[in-house]
């Protein structure tokens, strides 16, 4: 939803990645190629990225689920904090966007690890379980349609070890979610997710503010 940290000045902006990202330059080309689609707002920003591949590190991640991929800027991320032998569950629906994603996992050497599944999300996630998946998973990053989020948490709670993370993205809606009522579907979704997961006593809690919003969900 937010290809940079919503609520911080231009300059601050760029001061924060000036001091602190660490980008590679395949990233970045993957970035740019797709700003120009009409979609480019689907991308995550490219600290949230660092964010997360640090997150993925800093539990020994082995075993990744992404739901949503769209160009596949995030999955990469990932794919290249994952030991050799570690793998990316990726889903989504669109054989064009992830055909960029795609390109560039096979430059960056780690389309290995990466299993894409180009189908609805719940179907992959429902046989994931149903092969013995549950409790075998480490992390999970969840950037798909939102009227659907709480289903896919749900999800991938059960696939996640004890420890393990889930982590929601666009949890702020660009601010829309200060509206009473909701502007959007979408938004009413993310606002009722957010009040459960306030109250949700199977897991530790942040909203981060990076990007459009960055709940991180430890399971206990």
């Amino acid at each position: 939803m937010s290809s940079r940290s919503i609520g911080l000045s231009e300059d601050l902006q760029a001061y924060l990645l000036d001091v602190s990202s660490r980008e590679p330059a395949i990233l970045a080309r993957l970035r740019a190629e797709t700003a120009p689609m009409a979609m480019a707002n689907m991308q995550i920003s490219p600290e949230q990225g660092q964010f997360m591949a640090l997150l993925a590190r800093l539990i020994g991640a082995r075993q990744a689920l992404e739901i949503g991929v769209f160009t596949g800027y995030s999955a990469l991320a990932m794919a290249m904090a994952l030991p050799e032998d570690g793998r990316l569950v990726a889903c989504d629906t669109s054989p064009e966007w992830t055909a960029i994603g795609l390109r560039y996992w096979q430059e960056a050497g780690v389309a290995h690890k990466i299993d894409l599944h180009v189908r609805p999300a719940l179907e992959t996630l429902e046989r994931l379980r149903a092969a013995g998946g549950d409790g075998t998973f480490d992390i999970a990053f969840i950037d798909a349609d939102k009227v659907s989020y709480r289903a896919y948490y749900e999800e991938a709670l059960a696939l996640l070890r004890p420890g393990g993370l889930v982590m929601l993205d666009n949890m702020f809606r660009a601010g829309r979610v200060l509206e009473p009522d909701g502007s959007d579907d979408d938004t009413r979704a993310i606002k009722a997710l957010n009040a459960f997961l306030k109250t949700d006593e199977r897991v530790d809690l942040s909203l981060v503010p990076i990007s459009d919003g960055l709940t991180l969900a430890r399971k206990r």
